[in-house]
C-alpha cells in the first residue's frame, strides 16, 4: 500500500473522529475531501479502473451503513464517512474496515455502559420490561427513556476511524485475521 494514501486516510479518519467527539457531527467537507482524494489519487494511479475501484468503494461503503443510518441509529455524517473510507481503500477494503468498524463500535459501546451506570441500569430495566411485555403480550413495545435521562453519545467517526485504520495495519503487515476469524478467503 502506497504511503501517498495511507497518510491522507490517517490524517482525514484522525480529524474526523476527534471532530466528532468534539461536536457529534461530521462535517461535510472531510468526507468529501476524502472521497475526492481517493477518486483524484486512484484515478491518477490506475485510470478509469481506479475511478471504478472508488466508486464501487463510495457505493458499497454507503450501502453498509445505509440501513442503520434510516434507522435512526447513525448520523448521516457516519454514512458518509464510511463512504469516503470506500473511495480510499475500495469496496473489498470497506467491506473487510467495516468488520473491524462493527467490532470496534461494540467495544466503544460496552465502555459508554461502563462509564454511564445510570443509564445502564435504566437501559436494562426497560430491555427487560420490553421483553417481558413481548412474552406477555406477543407485540413488541418499546419502552423509551424519560424525558430528563441523559443518553450517552456514541461518535461513530471514532469506531469508523479506527476500524478503518485497523484495516490499513491488517493491509499493510498482509495478516489474514479478518479471513481467519470468519473462515473465507479473498485477499486484501
Amino acid at each position: 500500500m502506497d504511503t501517498l494514501l495511507i497518510i491522507p486516510v490517517v490524517l482525514g479518519m484522525t480529524t474526523a473522529a476527534a471532530w466528532d467527539l468534539k461536536t457529534q457531527k461530521i462535517p461535510n467537507v472531510f468526507t468529501f475531501l476524502m472521497t475526492l482524494f481517493g477518486f483524484v489519487y486512484h484515478g491518477i494511479t490506475s485510470g478509469w479502473s481506479g475511478l471504478g475501484f472508488s466508486a464501487a468503494g463510495v457505493g458499497v461503503g454507503i450501502g453498509l451503513f445505509l440501513v442503520p443510518y434510516l434507522m435512526g441509529g447513525m448520523g448521516a455524517g457516519d454514512v458518509k464517512l464510511m463512504g469516503s473510507a470506500g473511495a480510499l481503500i475500495g469496496a473489498k477494503g470497506v467491506l473487510m474496515a467495516s468488520v473491524m468498524v462493527i467490532l470496534a463500535g461494540g467495544v466503544y459501546g460496552i465502555i459508554l455502559f461502563a462509564m454511564n451506570p445510570k443509564y445502564t441500569t435504566s437501559f436494562l430495566r426497560r430491555l427487560w420490561l420490553t421483553f417481558k411485555t413481548f412474552a406477555l403480550t406477543r407485540q413488541f413495545i418499546l419502552i423509551p427513556p424519560g424525558k430528563d435521562e441523559k443518553q450517552p453519545m456514541l461518535c461513530y467517526g471514532v469506531p469508523i476511524a479506527l476500524g478503518t485504520m485497523c484495516y490499513l495495519y491488517l493491509k499493510i503487515t498482509e495478516s489474514n485475521f479478518i479471513q481467519e476469524l470468519f473462515g473465507f478467503q479473498f485477499s486484501l
